[in-house]
């Protein structure tokens, strides 16, 4: 997994965090209440608190957690029921207790009053603010028994646990896909309803996460983190840096159970399964032409708007799709990335360099549907259907 789905699942560990926040902050409220009542009674109430504490007799029917006063019980069985009814007057935003709809203001407000004094680095809610401390200590109570895993948030490691137990608590009610945590569901959902809040301000392209948003960022800013000791080609992506060292050395990990073949990343013999099944759920409304995948429908509607927005700045030429863009400036470069794994030829494109193979190993993948004859490359069976065997 990427590296695109870390820096997403980073974005959606924050949403749950927040969300099981308030399962945190409501027990931290009891406890204040429970300060605040043994301050009003002096220290006679406070003798007496602390056996109301030790007994703690309220406790919820739904989860077994016992509290010492029943508001508290109360304020958390909103957790169970959803109820959320102190709203905020800026956004809508609803709490189910009133302390943390005062932290939620001071977003609005801009008031962050306790900092960091380490790196400098404001935070709204002092809550917070220890939790990020354990950044600079390393902290990491939390360990998981199964594979000794540890976490410096006791949430974590229950959202680690479910990896263990399979446990997918949250369900996509569209298409009944299951999710470990509910930031990743929230996550999800944007695919159903088509959200798209995160867009690059150069090109105006918009996307689901913000993650994907930082990674095409680089397609502008030409950064280029990893770079590959054999051909000197650079990614922005270790994942893609990954894939291409198989390149090098012959290794394609992922086999088609259809017909044998093999492929370097998990995603391309995902889409090449869908050859067998023949299934192409996304039709272009313009000219209704199918395709098995959105992202291949969304490259030929470019054909329609004429939108090219990948620029050589060699040649000052075009393209639809940065693949293209990329393939173009190897003729520029001069680049080579792809060599014959029977002899030392070199090509520029993937497909030429796998045509280029066929001649060594004698496959012949097209047939001429009238006489039967193979052949290695499709321009030859062209050549013969049309010059040959029509004329016969």
């Amino acid at each position: 997994m990427s590296d695109p789905e870390l820096c997403r699942i980073k974005d959606e560990e924050t949403g749950e965090q927040r969300d099981l926040q308030e399962n945190v902050e409501s027990e931290e409220l009891s406890k204040a209440e429970e300060k605040q009542h043994d301050v009003k009674k002096g220290n006679k109430s406070l003798s007496h608190s602390q056996k109301r504490r030790s007994n703690k007799s309220f406790t919820c029917s739904q989860c077994g957690k016992s509290f010492s006063y029943k508001q508290s019980l109360k304020d958390h069985m909103r957790i169970h029921t959803g109820e959320k009814p102190h709203s905020c007057d800026q956004c809508g935003k609803s709490f189910t207790i009133k302390g943390n709809l005062n932290k939620h203001m001071k977003v609005h407000t801009g008031e962050k009053p306790h900092s960091c004094d380490q790196c400098g680095k404001s935070f709204a809610i002092k809550g917070t603010l220890n939790k990020h401390m354990k950044i600079h200590t390393g902290e990491k109570p939390h360990t998981c028994e199964q594979c000794g895993k540890s976490f410096s948030y006791k949430q974590s490691l229950n959202h680690h646990m479910r990896i263990h137990t399979a446990e997918k608590p949250f369900t996509c009610d569209q298409c009944g896909k299951g999710f470990t945590i509910k930031g990743n569901l929230k996550e999800h959902m944007k695919i159903h309803t088509g959200e798209k809040p995160y867009t690059c301000d150069q090109c105006g392209n918009s996307f689901t996460y913000k993650g994907t948003l930082n990674k095409h960022m680089k397609i502008h800013t030409g950064e280029k983190l990893h770079i590959c000791d054999q051909c000197g080609k650079s990614f922005t992506n270790l994942s893609y840096f990954k894939s291409h060292l198989h390149y090098h050395s012959g290794e394609r990990p992922f086999n088609c159970d259809q017909c044998g073949k093999n492929f370097v990343r998990a995603e391309y013999l995902k889409s090449h399964l869908k050859v067998h099944t023949e299934e192409k759920l996304y039709m272009c409304s313009l000219c209704g032409k199918s395709f098995s995948q959105l992202s291949n429908l969304k490259v030929h509607q470019k054909i329609h708007s004429g939108a090219k927005n990948y620029l050589c700045f060699d040649c000052g030429k075009t393209f639809i799709t940065n693949t293209e863009l990329k393939q173009h400036q190897r003729t520029h470069t001069g680049e080579k990335p792809y060599k014959c794994s029977h002899c030392d030829k070199r090509f520029s494109q993937l497909g030429n360099m796998k045509s280029h193979e066929r001649i060594h190993t004698g496959e012949k993948l097209y047939h001429c549907p009238l006489c039967g004859m193979s052949f290695t490359h499709s321009s030859s069976l062209l050549y013969h259907t049309k010059k040959k065997c029509l004329k016969s």
